[in-house]
This record gives C-alpha cells, sequence and structure tokens, in this order.
C-alpha cells in the first residue's frame, strides 16, 4: 500500500487556503494603515480641553481653552488632558475591535 502524498489533501487545498491567508493578512495591513491614519478627537471639560490622535497613538494636537488655565488649579488642567487622551485612546481600541479580526490577541 502506498501512501503518497501527490494530490490528495496537498494539492489545490493548501494553495487555496495560502491563497485565502495571504488575502486577510493584505486586508489587516489595509485596515490597520487605514486606523493608523484616521484621527481620533476627543473633547472633555465641555469643550476646554481638545486632544487629536492619530490610530497610531500619535498626538496630533491639544487645545486648551484659555479660560481653563487656572495657574491655582494646574491639577484640574492636568486631568482634563489625562482624560482627553485616555478618551482618544479608547475611541482607538473600539475601531480596532470592530474592524480588526479577532486572532486571539
Amino acid at each position: 500500500m502506498g501512501y503518497g502524498f501527490g494530490g490528495g489533501f496537498g494539492g489545490g487545498n493548501m494553495q487555496a487556503l495560502m491563497r485565502q491567508a495571504q488575502k486577510m493578512q493584505e486586508d489587516m495591513k489595509r485596515i490597520r494603515e487605514e486606523i493608523d491614519s484616521t484621527e481620533y478627537t476627543s473633547s472633555v471639560g465641555g469643550g476646554m480641553v481638545e486632544v487629536t490622535m492619530y490610530g497610531n497613538k500619535t498626538v496630533k494636537n491639544v487645545k486648551i481653552k484659555p479660560e481653563v488655565v487656572d495657574p491655582d488649579d494646574v491639577e484640574m488642567l492636568e486631568d482634563l488632558i489625562a482624560s482627553a487622551v485616555g478618551d482618544a485612546l479608547n475611541k482607538i481600541a473600539e475601531d480596532e475591535k470592530a474592524k480588526l479580526p479577532n486572532l486571539g490577541m
């Protein structure tokens, strides 16, 4: 009895599987690039602080309304900035979760 590995399982099915894996990899790369270049903006404190980040988690800009700048309460401004950055990061994570397939990561 011969157990040849010629045409059976490995042939066309393996090629189709490889093409499918390559397409998925290309799709993921395209989606990752799309997310990385998308701008995510978060506004906190009734618009007093606004942070815009790219999906690759690079901060594009921070806008602060002059009336929120109080030399006697720097801590509040720091909290607003931290909150805006955290919210923008959450938006990025939600978009990644929605657009990228779950690969067990």
